[in-house]
Parts: structure tokens; C-alpha cells; sequence
């Protein structure tokens, strides 16, 4: 196992900076997924551990030992990619053996690691398959068990399942948690899909721009958002916002965090007694709605403002008048900055009040 750092690293190609200045720690052993829109600087970052791409300036430290001068093949690590990398002509156990070939390991040993590996990941009854005999679930796995028999002690691992299948991918998903508990492993993940991100991680670093937006745990970046770009990457859909009017002011609130009511039993009790009286309520009208299952999903409009509402309930139809309404504690709000402003901050009451006067139901 081994913590990485990095110390004010710079990453340009040419003129242009596509890291600047960062500065970042993962931890021992930890799953780190590093997640943001396509060219934030993630895969950059995830090629300067492994020695692929190194750094313009600045310090790469693998286990506390800087690793800019040592070459990729020395520094620990194992690299799975998004397309598998895997030899089709070569079968499932010359594929995961090849490295052991060319350094030498002798054969028993050889036999002894890729079946113990092999058992592992379920590989054992298709050792002798050829690639194009297996499923896109099967390769992953051989990708995984080729980096794995090198023992590492960090395994990098490039957007793996974004070529598989949606069930797949959720399968897949659970196994790599699963691996990563049974090895104990620094795992550091790249992905643009937060929702694995998500469900993956112990740590999610979020970037955008080669810019560090959020390191936190996965329930402190959903609950705490660190700034707007934040709160609207993290959350499918993502946080509705809108203008205070006052100081520049956003505020903001989950789709799933919202209530809707049938506008024409509004405000007659305002709601049932057992839910909370909204502090923010808007009467507006469903112009989409998407029911997928367990929850639906409306889109409500009112003038120029738009948001959408998660909801368990399937109750509400396209063109319905309805009240969203949203309680005090669910609303955050973002200063001119767009940094988010804590909930102990003086001004939050002001905005609050503010808010409940922009209300109408």
C-alpha cells in the first residue's frame, strides 16, 4: 500500500496549463475517484502516478519517495484502462501471465499467482479462453487480474467501465468495491460519471479546469457542496438555483428536497400536518414528467424560473398546477464568489427572510 502526493504541481502541453499549481494527498489505502467534465485534468493526473505523463513542475510522491525520475515499470503501480488493453490473441491466462513472463518469474509461481488471482475475480474456468470468447464484463476482469498479479501497491484505473452496459456496470461496481476491501489496496479511480463516484468512493476529488473544486467524502460533498459547480456536477438531477436578489446571491435546493401539492388545495392547511410548512413555495405548472419506477421526476415552471422536483409520488400530471415548496433547512445558499455560504453564518437569516418574500403560492 502507499499514500500519493502531490506537491504544487504544474501540467502544461505546450503553452497550455492544463494543471496548475496543485496540490493534493491520497491516502493509503484509501479509494480515491477522481471525478469532473471531460478535460478537467483527471486522467492527467491519474498518467503523472503512473509515469506516463509527467509533470511540468512540481513534486509526484508515491509512498513519501519522489517518483518523477523513476521510470513507470518501477514505481508500484498497475494501470487499468477504459478499453482493457488485453492481447486477443493470447488466452486469458497468457494475457494476466505476460508480465510475470518477461520478469523472469518462474513457472510454478507463475501457475500458483494467476490461479489464486484468476479464483479471485472468477477468471478460473475461462483460463484458456481467448478474449473474443468472453463477455464485456470477463475482459474487465482479466484487465484487472493482469494488474493485480503484479502485486502494486496502487492500482490506477482510467473510466474501466464506461464500455459495458448499464446492468453491467452497476455489477461491476459492487466488485470493484468488494476488491477493494479484500486487498486492502490504494485504489485511485477516473471517472465523469458522479454517480459512480458516488457509490464508490471513500474519498471523491472533484475537478473542473485543472482545478481541485472539493475533496471530501462522498455524503459531505452531496450535503456540504463547497461552491455551485459543485452542487450542480454532484446530484442527478442537479440542485435547482436561483437568484436571491439581494448581494449577488444564489440560492439553492435539491430536486429531491422539494414537495409538490395540487395548487388547488393550496394554501388550505398549507400541507398535511405531518409534513413541515415550506419556508420557499412557488405555484407554478408540470411541463415534463418522467416516471421512472420508484420515483418521478417533474420539471416545474413559473415565469422564467424553472426547477425540477424528485418525488416518490406519481400523482401529479403534465400541465397540473401545482406548489412546490422547499423547508428552511434544505435551501443553501452561494455568495457572489459562488462559494457556499455556511449554515452559521450572521447573514443566513437575512437571506432567508429574503427568500420567504420571493415566495407565492
Amino acid at each position: 500500500m502507499a499514500s500519493i502526493q502531490f506537491v504544487s504541481v504544474t501540467k502544461a502541453f505546450e503553452k497550455n496549463a492544463v494543471i496548475q499549481d496543485l496540490n493534493l494527498t491520497i491516502e493509503d489505502g484509501a479509494f480515491t475517484v477522481l471525478v469532473g467534465p471531460s478535460g478537467c485534468g483527471k486522467t492527467t493526473l491519474l498518467r503523472m502516478i503512473a509515469g506516463l505523463g509527467p509533470q511540468t513542475s512540481g513534486q509526484v510522491l508515491i509512498d513519501g519517495k519522489d517518483v518523477s525520475r523513476i521510470p513507470s515499470g518501477q514505481r508500484g503501480v498497475a494501470m487499468v484502462f477504459q478499453n482493457y488493453a488485453i492481447y486477443p490473441t493470447m488466452s486469458v491466462r497468457e494475457n494476466i501471465e505476460f508480465g510475470l513472463k518477461n520478469n523472469k518469474v518462474p513457472k510454478a509461481e507463475r501457475v500458483r499467482l494467476v490461479e489464486s488471482i484468476s479464483e479471485t475475480v472468477g477468471l478460473l474456468e475461462y483460463l484458456d479462453r481467448k478474449p473474443s470468447a468472453l463477455s464485456g464484463g470477463q475482459r474487465q476482469r482479466v484487465a484487472l487480474a493482469r494488474a493485480m498479479v503484479k502485486k502494486p501497491s496502487v492500482f490506477l484505473m482510467d473510466e474501466p467501465l464506461s464500455n459495458l452496459d448499464a446492468k453491467l456496470r452497476v455489477q461491476m461496481r459492487i466488485e470493484l468495491i468488494e476488491l477493494h476491501k479484500k486487498l486492502g489496496t490504494t485504489f485511485v479511480y477516473v471517472t465523469h460519471d458522479q454517480v459512480e463516484a458516488m457509490s464508490m468512493a471513500d474519498t471523491i476529488v472533484l475537478m473542473n479546469k485543472g482545478l481541485i473544486q472539493q475533496e471530501a467524502a462522498p455524503d459531505d460533498i452531496y450535503h456540504k457542496p463547497r461552491n455551485l459547480f459543485t452542487a450542480q456536477f454532484i446530484g442527478v438531477p442537479p440542485m435547482n438555483v436561483g437568484d436571491l436578489g439581494v448581494d449577488g446571491v444564489k440560492f439553492g435546493f435539491r430536486p429531491e428536497n422539494a414537495s409538490l401539492s395540487a395548487a388547488e388545495s393550496w394554501p388550505s392547511e398549507k400541507l398535511e400536518q405531518t409534513r413541515p410548512t415550506p419556508h420557499y413555495a412557488l405555484q407554478g405548472t408540470i411541463v415534463t414528467r418522467e416516471m421512472l419506477g420508484s420515483e418521478t421526476i417533474y420539471q416545474i415552471r413559473s415565469g422564467d424560473l424553472s426547477f425540477m422536483v424528485k418525488s416518490p409520488e406519481d400523482t401529479f400530471q403534465v400541465d397540473q398546477e401545482v406548489v412546490l415548496g422547499v423547508e428552511a433547512a434544505k435551501i443553501h445558499f452561494f455568495g457572489a464568489d459562488e462559494l457556499r455560504i455556511e449554515d452559521s453564518d450572521p447573514r443566513i437569516h437575512g437571506y432567508l427572510e429574503a427568500l420567504r418574500g420571493k415566495s407565492h403560492g
